[in-house]
């Protein structure tokens, strides 16, 4: 892995993390369905924008991927990401990036579990290892009066993305990186644009922070983290990329501690350091090993 991929990855934790705070600032303040609606399509007309100015067209796309234009525009899009802020409507930000960080160990289980992939003790360490630091946190969070029902919306966001990541691998290897991420983008935004009004009233006053919120999240974890995500692994393959999940719960309580005066406590911090662990060992253990030359 070369400093350009550990640049990379870096970035994308740090800005999907983000979003996690500046979700939390757009949902209390608007209807967070329509809300999310209204980032696709304004994300997805750009990104498809971007990809059309690089030369970049759809008529290239192929089967694999416009199956993860599907795939991800309505399990990661409308799934994982409007669950997630409807959930955060009644839990905080940092929780909210603790749960979606079990993603990872939800698809090296559910691949050895169901799809009987090879995994091996290292990872199965990892798994327990991840599990134990959700017990620490949940059972610390749950007894301190965080919503039951946030909660779960929160864990089956997170089993979307994970069952949408398992579906579409190898869908960013044959370029046309930008479309496939402005067209997701715009199949999430067509899919709530249906769902919203049935559980939504629009009623929203424009303040600066919910606008600096709304234009950031568009921007940064809409388009830019998922180009450098879709970059990445054309880079350095899925496997290796996904290790710099294991950041994310770490950049996202932090974030939010920063921004909104979320506090920690001992068992949260305890919680964070188990997880990111065994995140970590779940994807070493999964890497595959280095190829040596044979002695001289």
């Amino acid at each position: 892995m070369d400093m350009r991929a550990i640049f990379m990855g870096f970035s994308f934790a740090l800005m999907w993390a983000s979003a996690f705070t500046t979700t939390r600032m757009i949902v209390t303040e608007t209807p967070p369905l329509m809300a999310l609606s209204l980032r696709f399509a304004l994300s997805g007309v750009i990104g498809v924008g971007i990809a059309l100015a690089m030369g970049e067209t759809w008529r290239r796309l192929t089967r694999n991927q416009w199956r993860a234009v599907v795939i991800l525009g309505l399990c990661q899009n409308a799934l994982y990401l409007g669950l997630n802020w409807v959930a955060m409507q009644w839990i905080e930000a940092g929780l909210a990036s603790i749960i979606a960080a079990t993603m990872p160990l939800m698809v090296a289980a559910i691949g050895w579990a169901v799809l009987g992939e090879r995994l091996p003790p290292m990872g199965i360490g990892g798994l327990v290892l991840g599990l134990i630091g959700v017990v620490i946190i949940m059972g610390a969070r749950l007894q301190g009066g965080s919503d039951p029902i946030g909660v779960a919306m929160g864990f089956l966001a997170a089993l979307a993305l994970a069952v949408a990541t398992l579906t579409v691998r190898g869908a960013s290897g044959s370029g046309n990186v930008m479309m496939v991420v402005g067209l997701q983008m715009l199949v999430g935004a067509a899919s709530l644009a249906v769902i919203a009004p049935v559980f939504e009233d629009w009623q929203v006053t424009l303040t600066p922070r919910l606008v600096s919120a709304f234009a950031y999240t568009v921007v940064v974890p809409g388009l830019l983290a998922t180009w450098v995500w879709f970059q990445l692994v054309g880079r350095i393959g899925a496997v290796r990329a996904a290790t710099f999940h294991f950041l994310s719960p770490f950049f996202g309580v932090s974030i939010a501690a920063l921004f909104l005066g979320e506090k920690l406590s001992l068992g949260d911090i305890l919680g964070v350091a188990i997880i990111m662990a065994g995140i970590l060992a779940v994807q070493l253990s999964r890497q595959p090993p280095v190829k040596r030359p044979p002695p001289a």
